[in-house]
């Protein structure tokens, strides 16, 4: 067989060379131990949290080794496109935090096109370079010849596929080839695999890859004659991947554990086409606790909305809430050093890839929910009120001028018990935030709960002292004083501990009369200090809220 000559038959309109595009593509001017990594998403408009969970990876791989991380576009299969995906998945990770350097849609860079649709040629040329090898050839094989195939091995309990015995266009002639393409037939460009053959795995040639994150991989050589470009010429995720992180100068693919099968395809690729390979970190699958089960599974689009991003855009998740948790599922050293530096900046902490777990890493939304606590009571009240109004604007809007007309007030509120030693952690997501904070708003207090049973016909006889005995200018130990004058006058224990010791005496205790005047106020019986709260509400609105729960 001419290789060259069915090379120039297959592929007449390709003129450039590999070297040439070596020259139009050179190896980056980056620091020596600078990585480079990619995102590499197909233009859906689903974007979710294993892609937050491995942008976040190659974010950090990047960035914190002075290397550069970009968006390239998977969009070969046209089926899939949806209309303004790309802003979608760009918004979404620039929302949390995940910036990147250059790609598709950003600005710009020197190693594109980012798309995968508009590199047609470059594929081409190196598919023609495997043809000229002797390493690919063009598959006749119609649909309904590789179903007949796979019912065969399937009957057989064969590995399925084109491999061995089955790939019987590997040995056309050249004159059979070109009889069949003047006839118009349909063909792709399959690789020739090294290691096609009819042995099952176990006595397969065994290869060792070093993963980033799971360490020495062994696994059975690639014995599949894979499709590398399809028949309208786009190439399959196989090849284009190949290609692209070769010229777009990737040094670290992070990737899911579902593509370890692929991998084996892979490495005869990048080693048939001549480039060196780079390295490959498969990260675990997010994995959650089925309520029903018990047991651990994979989260599920159908089953889990916390998959998607827009969960915790809708919740109103802070960024940094998000960017925290996701830390402690990524690296096993995480949640100690940040006990270590609690008022440290997250990204000086550095990442490894050493430190990820390579089975299922767990998330849970308690544990989310946790950390936001314990994120949000670090960010300046300043700062929440910002973000608490820019999600309002987006999914609440009816309630964006509380955040926005008096700034000082909401400041007050949020701010409200997160002073001192042992601050409050009452925040949690946006969402949350509103329905905690909602009662200082008139339009929204409503009476959640009821008074303490013991002290529910003392109510009007409570409130009548509090107010004649209220005054706003008294600090928080003389106001309390006041309360527990009211509770010794009515019949109550001035301390819990001495109605504990003698309950016949009492009607009950001091806390039976703060919490009456707290649902007054608050419409809850728990909440944060009533002092400061009134503080906060001033005394017309204190007054007035007493006086309309008494009537």
């Amino acid at each position: 067989m001419d290789y060259n000559k069915l090379a120039e038959l297959l592929f007449p309109h390709i003129k450039k060379t590999p070297e040439e595009y070596e020259k139009i593509y050179p190896q980056r001017n980056l620091p020596a131990d600078a990585k480079v990594t990619r995102l590499g998403p197909s233009p859906t408009g689903f974007i979710h949290l294993g892609n937050l969970y491995g942008a976040f990876v190659d974010e950090r791989l990047a960035h914190q080794s002075g290397g550069v991380f970009f968006l390239r576009i998977e969009d070969t299969d046209d089926k899939r496109y949806v209309e303004g995906a790309v802003d979608i998945i760009i918004d979404s990770l620039r929302f949390f935090g995940i910036n990147f350097d250059e790609g598709a849609e950003t600005a710009g860079g020197s190693y594109g096109p980012y798309y995968q649709s508009e590199r047609g040629e470059i594929y081409q040329c190196f598919a023609k370079k495997l043809v000229k090898q002797g390493q690919a050839y063009p598959c006749f094989l119609t649909s309904e010849e590789i179903e007949e195939i796979r019912a065969k091995q399937e009957a057989n309990k064969e590995n399925m596929g084109i491999y061995g015995k089955y790939a019987i266009c590997r040995d056309l002639t050249y004159e059979e080839i070109e009889a069949k393409i003047n006839a118009g037939e349909s063909y792709v460009i399959r690789l020739k695999s090294s290691g096609s053959t009819d042995l099952p795995p176990e006595e397969m040639r065994h290869i060792e890859v070093e993963d980033g994150i799971r360490g020495t991989l062994s696994m059975p050589e690639n014995n599949q004659d894979v499709v590398i470009l399809k028949a309208n010429g786009i190439p399959t995720y196989h090849f284009a991947h190949v290609i692209d992180d070769h010229f777009m100068r990737t040094t670290h693919v992070v990737r899911g554990a579902e593509w370890l099968p692929s991998l084996p395809i892979h490495v005869e690729l990048f080693e048939k086409v001549g480039f060196e390979m780079p390295v490959f970190c498969h990260t675990a699958q997010l994995m959650k606790i089925d309520e029903e089960t018990g047991q651990k599974r994979k989260l599920s689009k159908r089953k889990d909305p916390e998959l998607s991003l827009d969960y915790y855009r809708n919740e109103g998740y802070h960024p940094a809430a998000v960017r925290e948790y996701l830390l402690t599922i990524l690296n096993s050293n995480y949640e100690e050093w940040r006990a270590e530096n609690p008022l440290a900046a997250i990204d000086d902490f550095t990442f490894t890839t050493e430190k990820m777990s390579n089975s299922g890493a767990l998330f849970d939304l308690n544990k989310l929910n946790d950390i936001s606590k314990d994120t949000l009571v670090r960010i300046p009240a300043s700062e929440l009120r910002e973000f608490m109004a820019d999600w309002s604007r987006e999914f609440k809007p009816e309630i964006t001028h509380f955040f926005e007309d008096d700034c000082a007030y909401i400041e007050k509120i949020l701010d409200l018990g997160r002073a001192g030693d042992k601050p409050r952690k009452d925040l949690i997501y946006a969402k949350q935030i509103f329905e905690f904070i909602s009662y200082f708003f008139d339009d929204y207090f409503k009476i959640e709960d009821d008074v303490p049973a013991n002290a529910s016909s003392d109510v009007q006889d409570i409130l009548t002292e509090y107010l004649a005995s209220y005054n706003h200018e008294d600090d928080q130990s003389e106001w309390f004083s006041k309360i527990r004058a009211i509770a010794e006058k009515l019949g109550y224990a001035a301390k819990p501990k001495d109605y504990k010791k003698n309950p016949e005496i009492y009607k009950g205790h001091v806390g039976d009369v703060s919490t009456v005047i707290r649902i007054a106020l608050m419409g809850r019986a728990q909440s944060p200090d009533v002092w400061e709260i009134q503080q906060i509400l001033g005394e017309e609105r204190t007054r007035a809220r007493i006086k309309q729960f008494m009537s």
